[in-house]
C-alpha cells in the first residue's frame, strides 16, 4: 500500500520512486497489449491505409469541471482532431508533467479518466513519459497526447473541397465548455449546473463520413465557432454567413455571456463538430445526426457565399454584423 500522499521531486528522478509511480498509477490504469513501460518506444502494427498524426497539449484550471477533467479532456482533444480529419483514431502517446505536491489520489483520478475516455473512444495509450517539476512551476499537472489514426477509405476532406453554396452544420450547442470552466473557477460569483460538452466526436464524424457531399470538418475548440468560420473564410477566400436564430446556445451560456459581456460564438467547445456539406445533402446529414444521442441538436447554421473573406452574422432581427477575428482571449485561458 502506498504511504505517500503527495508527489515529490523524487518521483521524477528516474529511480525507484518514479518506477513505482509509473507502475502503480499509469501502467495499472492504462494497461494494454501495446504498452510496455520498460521501453522507450513502441512497435505498432502496420496500417492498411494512410495514417494521420496529431499532437496537443492540455492545461486547464481548475483541473476538474462538471462533465470532465484534464484527463478526459486530453483524450478527447486529440481523438477529436483525428476524427474530424476523416480518420479512425487508434493509438495515443501520453506525456505527463506533474507539479510537486499534487496528491496521488488526484493524479490517479485523472489517469483513470484518461483510461476510461480512451476505452470509450476505442483507442489505446501505447507509450508515454513522466516528468515532475518543482512546486510553483506548474498548474498541478499538464498532459500532452499524440495520436495516430487510420485514414478512412475514399476520404477527401479539406478546405480546398469547400464550395460556394455549401451548408454549415453544427452538431450541438456552442460555448458549453468555455462557460462551464469559467463557472467552475467561481471568479465572478456565478454558479450553475451547466456541464462541459467534452466528449469523443467519432460517432458524429462517422455519420457525416457516409455523405459524399461532406467537404470539411473541424472541432471548434479554442476560439469557438467564430474562429472556425474565420479559418474557412481566409483559407478559401469566401464569405461565411452564420444565422444567429439557428445557432444553438443554451440558456445558461447565453445568460453568462450577457452578464459578463462575452460572445458565445468565441467560446470553446470540446465535443462539437462543424461540418461543411453540399446543399443537396445537408438536410439529410442533419436528419441522420439528430438520430444519434451525441448530436440530437444538430442543425444547419449558415452557408458559404461568394465575396470577400468575412464572417457575417445574420441577426435574429434581420440585421447583419461582422464577427471580427479573435485577437485576445475572450476569457482566461482554459486549455
Amino acid at each position: 500500500m502506498r504511504k505517500e500522499k503527495y508527489i515529490t521531486l523524487a518521483h521524477g528522478n528516474g529511480g525507484r520512486f518514479m518506477r513505482s509511480l509509473i507502475e502503480d498509477i499509469f501502467s495499472r490504469h492504462l494497461k494494454n497489449p501495446h504498452l510496455d513501460v520498460q521501453t522507450d518506444a513502441v512497435i505498432l502494427p502496420k496500417l492498411d491505409g494512410d495514417f494521420v498524426f496529431s499532437v496537443d497539449g492540455f492545461t486547464v484550471q481548475p483541473l476538474e469541471f462538471p462533465g470532465g477533467d484534464i484527463g478526459s479532456l486530453a483524450v478527447h482533444g486529440t481523438v477529436n482532431d483525428l476524427a474530424v480529419s476523416g480518420a479512425k483514431p487508434l493509438y495515443l502517446s501520453l506525456s505527463a508533467i506533474i507539479e510537486e505536491g499534487l496528491e496521488f489520489d488526484k493524479l490517479e483520478q485523472y489517469v483513470k479518466s484518461i483510461a476510461d475516455a480512451a476505452k470509450q473512444a476505442g483507442v489505446v495509450v501505447v507509450t508515454g513519459d513522466t516528468k515532475v517539476v518543482p512546486k510553483g512551476f506548474g498548474g498541478g499537472v499538464y498532459f500532452t497526447t499524440s495520436g495516430i489514426g487510420e485514414q478512412l477509405a475514399n476520404c477527401k476532406l479539406g478546405m480546398n473541397q469547400i464550395r460556394v453554396g455549401d451548408k454549415i452544420i453544427i452538431s450541438g450547442s456552442v460555448g458549453d465548455h468555455g462557460t462551464c470552466v469559467m463557472l467552475a473557477r467561481e471568479e465572478f460569483g456565478l454558479k450553475g449546473d451547466l456541464k462541459s460538452d467534452s466528449a469523443c466526436v467519432l460517432p458524429v464524424t462517422e455519420i457525416l463520413m457516409k455523405f459524399k457531399g461532406l467537404h470539411f470538418m473541424r472541432d471548434p475548440t479554442r476560439g469557438g465557432l467564430a474562429t472556425v468560420a474565420h479559418e474557412i473564410a481566409v483559407g478559401c477566400n469566401f464569405s461565411v454567413r452564420l444565422l444567429e436564430e439557428n445557432i444553438p446556445v443554451k440558456l445558461p451560456v447565453r445568460s453568462v455571456c450577457e452578464m459578463l459581456g462575452y460572445d458565445p460564438y468565441y467560446l470553446a467547445c470540446e465535443g462539437r463538430v462543424v461540418a461543411f456539406v453540399s446543399a443537396d445533402e445537408a438536410e439529410q446529414a442533419v436528419d441522420a445526426l439528430q438520430q444519434h444521442a451525441n448530436s440530437r441538436d444538430a442543425v444547419i447554421i449558415g452557408e458559404v457565399e461568394a465575396g470577400n473573406p468575412n464572417v457575417i452574422l445574420q441577426t435574429e432581427f434581420g440585421g447583419e454584423r461582422v464577427l471580427e477575428e479573435l485577437e485576445d482571449d475572450p476569457l482566461p485561458r482554459i486549455c
